[in-house]
């Protein structure tokens, strides 16, 4: 049950079943849309999940207050399936709660608190009850992402129909943690604060010794109800603020936010655009795995290693900033669009730079690949087994390291992938080792994707106007209230955009789906049943970003 026609007669099976519990919306070739009462979700999921032979990959879960529009509260479930086909299922007419899928689904733990949290909406059965974004300690009834009702300032969003709320307090309360029992066992605090520059985390171990029985991961200390800020919005000031989500993702979430846009108005983007921002994902993911190297030299000290991939990834981004104007290639890619193309001797020094640095790579690589010392840190040391893998829906290269050759590239090709014919690079063991190989032959992966780009008949139709690039036409408005999606392997995994416009053309509901907010859930369980010291490895052999996952 995976094709198109497969999963249609399924429904419609359902639907003669059952006539009021399912309803048909779009339905194509490559994507479906299904309508459904919320107490069926739990029957569908079972049958969708477990059922087929090989298991949709979850992209997204939406909540969205849609009750000005008759709907009352709705959730969205994007499952993409093998042989490129992608089902929504929209549960509408939810009042108060929903049944929860995260003892099915586990990869839904924090989207359904999330909901919860934001939007006020109680996850029938969910097996975990504490708070998520919200930390303990803000005013109750406060559920930002709900539409303001006339009795209700506009800056609240509490309770509709119901007493508005008059102000907005925050009087922090204890966070929940597992206690650590038993003799011999102790608790060792982390952060949230930390020795650097990232952002603020909180982890909490319980040992006994060095070795870790259980890790809790506490974020959202710096959530910045990004989502909210985008509401009214129009497409180009969502886009500013999209690409600052995170500032070393700034291409892959410009990426899946313009493919939504482009969706939503039936843009048709030139080849030669769609080849350069091949070059501009491409460019955004070596100076990426080329930094989670060095860091996971730092991980253990290994200060040659480090250094040597940094200065490596610093030649790399001061080649974005010389021929795209920024180092983190911020700015450059509009609805239908790009905006900076490196023309004559500007293209020529680009393949040239990239050679060369190709060439450093090549022979620094070998420090760390051949240090016996790094290995027996590395090998078989925060392991992710496949299984866990799958169900925490994890993604990226974590989820290549443990077997899953899933690569948003090869399976639902966007851009130029398909012509390329991008391979996922996968490894088996799922340790430190094999996220940190994974990683590697993506690198070599990426010079050849870009050399075969620069130096092929890509981008030939290339045409230039104020150094910018042609928008792609536009042919009709979209209709209020219709939604679209779009998808970018960043490098860390698969980044999610999912976008309803009002009856305006502004945005009415954007939801970021990171993919370092897919991958925070796994790395716990890699921690567990190692050593205290290994932790700092484990974790930046995961790479996750605060800044995206806090958005």
């Amino acid at each position: 049950m995976e094709s198109s026609a497969s999963l249609r007669n399924y429904f419609e099976e359902r639907v003669l079943k059952q006539p009021e519990g399912f309803s048909f919306g779009l339905w194509t070739k490559n994507e479906g849309l299904v309508w459904l009462k919320p107490a069926c979700l739990p029957e569908v999921m079972e049958q969708l999940w477990l059922k087929v032979p090989s298991r949709p990959l979850l992209m997204t879960h939406v909540g969205n207050d849609e009750r000005s529009l008759g709907h009352g509260f709705v959730i969205y479930l994007l499952l993409h399936f093998p042989g490129d086909f992608t089902l929504t299922l929209g549960a509408r007419g939810i009042e108060k709660s929903f049944p929860s899928l995260t003892l099915l689904c586990p990869a839904l733990n924090w989207p359904e608190r999330e909901v919860r949290d934001l939007l006020g909406l109680h996850p029938d059965g969910h097996p975990d009850p504490r708070p998520l974004v919200l930390h303990p300690g803000w005013t109750g009834g406060f559920y930002p992402l709900r539409k303001p009702c006339p009795e209700t300032p506009a800056s609240i969003g509490g309770e509709c129909p119901g007493e508005a709320l008059k102000e907005v307090s925050f009087n922090p309360q204890p966070l929940s943690f597992t206690e650590a029992e038993g003799e011999g066992t102790f608790e060792i605090p982390v952060g949230p604060v930390h020795a650097g520059i990232i952002e603020p985390g909180h982890f909490r171990f319980q040992t006994i010794g060095e070795t870790v029985l259980h890790l809790d991961a506490q974020l959202f200390y710096t959530h910045k109800g990004i989502e909210k800020l985008l509401e009214g919005k129009d497409l180009e000031e969502g886009l500013k603020i999209v690409e600052r989500v995170c500032g070393v993702c700034a291409v892959s979430h410009a990426l899946a936010y313009c493919e939504a846009v482009e969706k939503l108005k039936g843009m048709e983007v030139p080849r030669w655009i769609l080849g350069w921002r091949t070059v501009l994902a491409e460019l955004e993911r070596l100076y990426n795995h080329v930094g989670d190297i060095g860091n996971l030299c730092a991980g253990v000290g290994f200060a040659l290693g480090n250094v040597n991939a940094l200065q490596n990834k610093e030649q790399l981004q001061r080649l974005n900033h010389q021929l795209f104007g920024h180092r983190f290639l911020r700015g450059n890619i509009t609805p239908g669009g790009v905006k900076k193309i490196p023309q004559g001797e500007e293209r020529a020094y680009l393949q040239r730079r990239l050679a060369e640095l190709e060439q450093d790579f090549e022979e620094w690589l070998p420090l760390i690949l051949e240090h016996d010392g790094f290995r027996q840190r590395a090998i078989t040391t925060g392991v992710l087994s496949k299984q866990s893998a799958l169900d925490l829906g994890v993604t990226g290269p974590a989820a290549r390291a443990s077997g899953i050759s899933q690569d948003w590239r090869e399976r639902h090709a966007h851009l130029l992938y398909e012509e390329l014919k991008v391979e996922p690079q996968v490894e088996q063991e799922g340790d430190v080792w094999s996220r940190l190989m994974v990683r590697v032959r993506e690198v070599k992966q990426s010079f050849a994707l870009l050399a075969e780009l620069l130096e092929g008949d890509f981008l030939q139709d290339t045409v230039e106007q104020g150094g910018s690039a042609l928008n792609g036409s536009e042919p009709f408005s979209p209709q209020p209230y219709s939604f679209a999606w779009g998808c970018a392997e960043s490098p860390r995994g698969t980044d999610v955009i999912w976008l309803m416009l009002d009856d305006e053309g502004k945005i009415y509901r954007c939801r970021i789906r990171s993919a370092s907010y897919a991958n925070w859930a796994a790395v716990p369980l890699a921690v567990q049943g190692n050593i205290v010291p290994d932790f700092p490895l484990i974790n930046k052999s995961f790479e996750l970003c605060y800044s995206c996952c806090d958005r």
